[in-house]
């Protein structure tokens, strides 16, 4: 393996572990589920599926106090 090809492997390891990590790899997963299961559904948008997780966690007595 050459070293660009060995750098751009790492890089890409890197890039998949901070995606996971942060989470801005859920709205792929959803839109892979949704489109999976029913072809022909409404896929939310990314903004759409983003307030969604948002109001969720902040709904959860378990993620704990926040106040603003």
């Amino acid at each position: 393996m050459s070293t660009t090809a060995r750098a751009r492997h790492v890089f890409g390891r890197i890039r998949w572990y901070v995606r996971e990590f942060t989470g801005e790899s859920a709205y792929d997963r959803y839109v892979a589920h949704a489109r999976g299961c029913d072809p022909d559904a409404e896929v939310m948008s990314r903004r759409a599926f983003e307030r969604s997780r948002t109001d969720a966690r902040e709904a959860d007595p378990r993620e704990g106090f926040r106040c603003c």
